[in-house]
């Protein structure tokens, strides 16, 4: 027998980044491009939403809140003081990062569904001031003018062609994906992995349980900023209707199906539940339906996640037995 071709999940993502960035030279179609441009920030969106929930096990409802900071934080150094892109990037990714310790401080006394609803309820009272909030974020009619990112050493501008935001959500998610590969082995996140297994053997093993809950809040509130400002560079528009419940629920959807944990699941996870509504797009009337139905046969039948942890299926395995008994 011939052995088996194996590659390396080294080599797998050189081929996967080739085919990335040769693809817009391949396909020249704008809106194929623009909709990728779109799955690559929720893309980001998830990988920071894997940070609180599927790294640190922390349930949040309310993620669009820290994607919104992002973007509004970003529409407003801007148009009021003239902040360029790349510099905005950085404020918007710290400003999400503070809201989110704030949204962690809640986290620390709190766990399960009493979490879920605090954090529901803080992503709804972020959209509700947005709409209210007239004067500093334009109310319903949101901000509208928002300078597009330029490459001022190339005399480079991005203008409406989504090539250059293809690129930039590129690059932003290979920075990503590296270094949340290196936390995840890191003694911060080992003590995330602790914190989700069990917090109070964590508590009782000298991990700073606080320390973890605020670092993860801050670490997915930061990317959630990133995304933001690059979707409101991207648009030159924002409004409080971009950021509502279903945002959250669609990057939660998600993480779970891509698999906690996991990385790549949940990049799979994000680019699956991105184009899936594309690809429905023929069957306007009943896409929803199908695109329910896709959800709960993955939950049926892989309950870990597409690329989820060997470990978790034996948890639900374990839960299934016990509700049985």
């Amino acid at each position: 027998m011939k052995p088996k071709l194996k590659f390396s999940p080294r080599l797998k993502f050189i081929f996967l980044l080739l085919a990335a960035l040769l693809f817009p030279l391949v396909n020249h179609n704008p809106y194929h491009i623009d909709v990728l441009v779109t799955t690559g920030i929720f893309m980001m969106l998830a990988l920071g939403l894997n940070v609180i929930v599927g790294y640190a096990g922390i349930l949040n409802l309310g993620y669009a809140a820290l994607y919104a900071m992002g973007a509004y934080s970003y529409a407003i150094f801007n148009l009021n003081f003239h902040v360029p892109f790349w510099l905005g990037l950085v404020l918007s990714g710290f400003v999400a990062a503070l809201f989110g310790m704030l949204l962690a401080f809640p986290a620390l006394r709190l766990a399960g569904d009493y979490l879920a609803i605090v954090t529901l309820g803080a992503g709804e009272i972020v959209r509700i001031s947005l709409n209210n909030l007239d004067q500093l974020t334009g109310g319903p009619n949101g901000l509208y003018g928002i300078s597009r990112p330029s490459l001022w050493f190339f005399k480079y501008h991005f203008g409406v062609k989504p090539e250059p935001y293809y690129y930039l959500v590129l690059v932003l998610l290979c920075i990503l994906v590296f270094f949340l590969g290196r936390l995840e082995s890191s003694r911060l996140g080992r003590a995330w992995l602790a914190l989700r297994e069990d917090e109070l053997a964590a508590s009782c093993m000298g991990i700073n349980v606080v320390w973890a809950k605020l670092t993860a809040f801050a670490i997915g509130g930061f990317i959630a900023g990133l995304a933001g400002c690059v979707f409101a560079s991207k648009q030159g528009s924002i409004s409080p209707d971009s950021f509502d419940f279903v945002v959250s629920v669609m990057v939660l959807a998600m993480v779970v199906l891509g698999g906690l944990g996991n990385i790549w699941g949940v990049l799979l996870g994000a680019f699956v539940l991105s184009l899936l509504p594309e690809f429905l797009r023929g069957f306007e009337i009943y896409r929803m339906l199908l695109f329910g139905i896709a959800m709960i046969l993955v939950m049926l039948f892989r309950p870990q996640g597409i690329l989820g942890e060997a470990h978790h299926r034996e948890e639900f395995k374990t839960r299934n037995e016990q509700t049985e008994q």
